[in-house]
């Protein structure tokens, strides 16, 4: 149940995200889920993509270096708390969340957040009572 999540450093200067953007879009590769967090001299950008061998292949012929890093994806109910329920359950299993980020899409009624934890394996084997996202079902959003 683990996602393919590619983390790619961009440098902090005008034009390097559009970049980046038009090589994928070159491949036709849809992306799922996606987030920047920047600091003065460059950014990181994680992104979920519906073909990641394909994105990572199309990157690093244009000389962008892509790291991959193993993600779970849940569903929380879209509702009030919906978030606060999905986080006591990993608090319960003892999960530490590194970070996370939400889809732009739902799944059924409900949105789908992404978590970054210390051992993906370990964590779905702990959750209980939370949906897990297969790697196909985010994909295919």
């Amino acid at each position: 149940m683990k996602i393919v999540q590619l983390s790619i450093f961009v440098e902090n200067r005008e034009g390097r995200l559009a970049d980046i953007m038009s090589i994928l879009a070159g491949a036709k590769i849809n992306i799922r889920a996606l987030s920047l967090a920047d600091t003065k001299d460059f950014g990181v950008l994680r992104m979920i993509v519906d073909t990641p061998e394909k994105a990572i292949e199309a990157l690093k012929a244009k000389e962008i270096v892509v790291k991959t890093t193993d993600i779970i994806a849940v569903e929380v109910e879209d509702q009030p708390g919906g978030l606060a329920k999905v986080l006591k359950v990993f608090k319960d299993s003892k999960i530490n969340i590194e970070y996370m980020y939400a889809f732009v899409e739902k799944n059924n009624s409900n949105a789908v957040m992404v978590f970054r934890v210390e051992n993906p394996d370990e964590a779905v084997k702990k959750i209980k009572g939370v949906k897990i996202l297969s790697a196909e079902d985010v994909y295919k959003l």
